[in-house]
This record gives structure tokens, sequence and C-alpha cells, in this order.
């Protein structure tokens, strides 16, 4: 999956940036030959002054007062964000589809009348001993406790003997997991060495796998946003606070996710059974979604942004025309987005729903909250504090010329004709 994404991107660019120009200036104003009157209509209004339109309006209510604004933004995420602080995980079983589906019928009715667990046993192997070890390995595994029973070794190649242990508990509860850990803890026989596996093993070393390489991938994704944002702005500041507001999102929507899925709310409205608890996968994956398309998000708005103000415009009066500039298309991205993901909700697998309702809760928050409300009252109170930069930096971003266009006065009106 993330292989795909990056291709995907960086396919995209190097079309947008070699095919598409071509195309158009094959088209010439044949592009439009075809649109409807109205959005032709629609096209020439777009030729409006900069200083007018919903978003100006809107941007400069904001920024007339940012600091409720703020405070009332931010509060908002955070305290859609605070269950988050209670978020537990879980794993695909039987349970995840719908009732209708012969696999979970089937589960349903091994957990109702033949208990406990053996469909799902802990795989117990011990390489080396022989018998004698496999019968001590078997007797302390049965003394554990959420053992239910443990089945007598049965030899296999290589010297290695396996011992079943069936859990009294479904594998992915934490009761299961405990037992794991307490069979793991048991001493090996000497001349032996004890590997333990099975469904709760698996989620346990899952668990494991990603704290242990989470921190790599945040570390990528934090300082090749900040990178990338610095030479697009020239500002440290920007940059981390993209970062801190991406983080916001993401806990609120994980905190939306835990409220519905976890404590089992709109079961019925939204047709599945809580697990307690969101697939392991889940911020994982939202997370690289979200710090995606908010990124995205935020190079359009601030480009626009930079670009009015290094054409004269103050700093206020920039993010105005920024957001009037960039707020119709952002907003109809996140509502096509959101439609298109959100309707994953239907889907009978929570795991799927989860994820659906997941990614259109996040673009919807970062184009309205965030992107209309929180960035431009931020703005306002920061002020030229905005673009500071450490002076060897700023010299550097100077030296590499990432700018767009030369310093002009910026129009307010535009030409006529367009």
């Amino acid at each position: 999956m993330g292989l795909g994404g990056s291709l995907v991107a960086l396919l995209a660019a190097t079309v947008a940036l070699t095919v598409l120009p071509a195309v158009l200036t094959l088209l010439g104003t044949r592009v439009n030959s075809l649109s409807p009157s109205f959005l032709q209509r629609r096209a020439e209004s777009d030729a409006r002054p900069a200083d007018s339109g919903f978003w100006y309006r809107l941007s400069r209510f904001v920024m007339r007062r940012p600091v409720p604004v703020a405070t009332i933004s931010a509060a908002v995420l955070l305290v859609a964000g605070i269950p988050f602080l209670g978020m537990k995980f879980t794993s695909v079983d039987a349970q995840i589809l719908p009732e209708s589906a012969t696999a979970r019928q089937v589960d349903d009715a091994m957990r109702a009348d033949f208990p406990p667990f053996r469909d799902t046993p802990i795989q117990v192997a011990v390489e080396g001993g022989g018998p004698r070890a496999a019968a001590q390995v078997r007797a302390e595994v049965s003394r554990v406790a959420g053992v239910a029973a443990a089945l007598p070794p049965r030899p296999l190649r290589n010297h290695v003997t396996l011992v079943q242990a069936v859990a009294g508990n479904p594998f992915i509860s934490q009761q299961a997991k405990d037992t794991v850990k307490g069979i793991r803890d048991l001493p090996e026989p000497a001349g032996t060495q004890v590997l333990v596996s099975g469904g709760s093993a698996d989620f346990l070393d899952f668990q494991s796998s990603l704290k242990q390489h989470l921190p790599i991938a945040v570390a990528i994704i934090v300082i090749s946003t900040l990178i990338i944002l610095f030479l697009m702005t020239g500002s440290v500041v920007l940059p981390v606070k993209a970062l801190l507001m991406n983080l916001l999102n993401l806990s609120a929507v994980l905190g939306i996710l835990v409220l519905i899925f976890q404590d089992g709310r709109l079961q019925g409205f939204l047709s599945y059974t809580s697990q307690g608890g969101l697939e392991q996968t889940m911020p994982i994956l939202l997370a690289a979604v979200v710090f995606g398309l908010a990124t995205d998000y935020a190079v359009f708005l601030l480009s626009r942004i930079k670009e009015a103000r290094d054409r004269g415009a103050s700093d206020a009066e920039s993010v105005a025309i920024g957001l009037e500039r960039t707020g119709r298309i952002v907003t109809a991205a996140a509502l096509l987005f959101a439609v298109a993901v959100g309707a994953f909700a239907t889907s009978k697998i929570i795991f799927i729903k989860e994820w659906g309702l997941g990614v259109a809760f996040a673009v919807l928050i970062d184009a309205s909250i965030i992107r209309a409300l929180l960035v431009p009252s931020l703005m306002e109170l920061l002020g030229k504090w905005n673009w500071w930069a450490p002076g060897p930096l700023r010299r550097l971003h100077d030296r590499l010329e990432f700018t767009e266009s030369e310093r002009e006065p910026i129009r307010e009106t535009a030409p006529e004709g367009t």
C-alpha cells in the first residue's frame, strides 16, 4: 500500500507537469468548447476581484475575531479527540462478517456450543530436548492461567514437537493475550528452544512490530513535511503549525471512531457489531491518508497566500485572498473525496466501515474547521511571525530561489477578457 500510494502520487505529478501542459497547448481555447453555458458563466464570474466572495468575507470575519475563533475551533478538536486516549485495538476474525455469512454463522456456533476455543489454539513449538522436554512444556503450559487444555505433544520434522494449548477466551481478547505472555515467560527446558504462535501471539507480535517501526515512519513524515513546506514558504513556523493541525485532526478522527465503533454507538444505524476496539492497522492507515490530504490542502492554500504576499499584499489581506482563491476548490475536492470514500460505510465489513468513515471525517474536518477557521485565525494572531525562519535557513531559501513568480504589485481586479 505504501509503494502503491507513492507511485500514484509521483506518476500523477509527472503527468501534470509534462503531459497536461502539452495537451492544453494543443487544445488551446477549445478546452472549454464542450462546457455547458452555466459553467462558462461560472468561470467568467471567477474573474471577479480577489477581495470579494464568500471565502474572502469569511476569512475577514474570522480574522476580526482570531482569539475566540481559534479557541473554539481548537477546543472542538481537542474534545473530539479525548476518547482517543482510551483507544483499544482488535484484530480480524469471523465476527467482522455480516451475520448472513456462513463463516460468521459457524464461528457463532463454535463459540456458543463448543467452548473453549479449539479453532484458534495457541501453538507451542519445542525444538530439541526430545519427548521428555515436550512433556515438561505441556505440563507447565497447562498450569498457565487462561489455558483450558493442553493437548498431547505431536512430533514434527527436524526435532520439533508441537504442543497445542486451548485458551478459554477468544484469541483477540485481553485474557488470551495475557495467556500467551504467561506461556512465553515460562522457563525453557535445558537444551530446547520454545516458540509460541497462534492468533493471540500473532496479534502481540504485530503490535510489537508496529511500536518498533512507528517512530521511523513518523520521522519520515515529519521531516519530509517540514522540509518541503519550508522550501515552499521559506518559513519554519508554517510547517510546524501544519503538522500540529494535522495531529489535531487525526486525534479528533480517532476519537470519533472510538466513540462509534469501540463504544458500540450507532450499531443499528451503521449495521455492525462492536468488537470493543479498532482494527489495529486503522491508526496507521488513517495517519497516512490524513497527513497526505491535509498537507495537499495546506500546499494549495499556503501557495496562494505566499503568492499574494510576495506581490505586496499585507499579511491579513494575503490570507483572505489565498482562502478566497482556494476555498471552493478545497471544499469541492473534500466533498467529492468524502462521498467517494464515505461510501465504504455501507460495507458489511467493520474495518472497511471504520476506514471509510475515518477518512471522510478527516477531509471534512480539515476543509471546514481547520482550513476555514483555524488557519486564518492563527495566521492573524501570529502576523509576521508566520514567515519567520532563522538567518541561516532564510539565506539558504533565498539562495535556492524556490519562488513561483517575480515580486510585483498584486492585482485586485482581473484583466479584461479573462
